[in-house]
């Protein structure tokens, strides 16, 4: 009596998988467009019999159509709320006298940037590559919500490919004086879709 297991199947897989796409095909390229595949990863259009043999023919596609799979993954995890994360707080130190140039929260994954714009401010938050959730808030283009110690929003917007947001400072008062007025706290915060 022959019974696979659980483990043994998902082995056999990573093995086949290792397979197919580390083998080098000379003048290999993308033959099915990002478009028809995430079609397929999502189940809106299958794939048709000419196309799988296609993707099966040429491991540059086959590695395409697995990093869009682990984007898609990633994308899905962060709308959840990637690696449990929610928010990052920060405080204005006790240094932080005169016009503000950055700002860290505590946890050092974000950082808000002050640049002055014309007459006024420009606010830009950034979020650290070695946090933890940063491709999963990359992959999903995760909106987020700067607010100051009152809850009064800073900033609102969605990260781009940079990690990064920005707007126009939305209050009449310096990011200094406005930030201090107001609990002299500030924080990031991933906004539900």
């Amino acid at each position: 009596m022959n019974m696979k297991t659980a483990a043994d199947t998902a082995g056999e897989r990573r093995l086949q998988e290792r397979l197919l796409l580390g083998r080098r095909v000379e003048g290999d390229r993308l033959v099915l467009a990002d478009a028809t595949l995430a079609a397929a990863l999502d189940g809106s259009r299958p794939l048709t019999p000419g196309e799988r043999a296609a993707l099966q023919a040429s491991p540059l596609t086959a590695r395409r159509l697995r990093q869009l799979a682990i984007e898609r993954r990633a994308a899905q995890a962060g709308k959840v709320a990637p690696e449990g994360w929610r928010a990052s707080h920060g405080r204005l130190r006790a240094a932080s006298s005169g016009e503000l140039g950055a700002l860290r929260t505590d946890d050092g994954w974000f950082t808000l940037h002050f640049v002055a714009d014309g007459s006024g401010w420009k606010t830009i938050v950034q979020l650290a590559a070695d946090a933890p959730f940063a491709p999963a808030l990359l992959a999903a283009r995760a909106p987020l919500r700067v607010s100051d110690g009152a809850g009064h929003t800073v900033l609102e917007g969605r990260l781009d490919a940079d990690g990064e947001c920005e707007a126009a400072w939305p209050f009449a008062e310096s990011p200094a004086g406005h930030l201090q007025a107001r609990g002299a706290g500030f924080a990031v915060e991933l906004l539900s879709e």
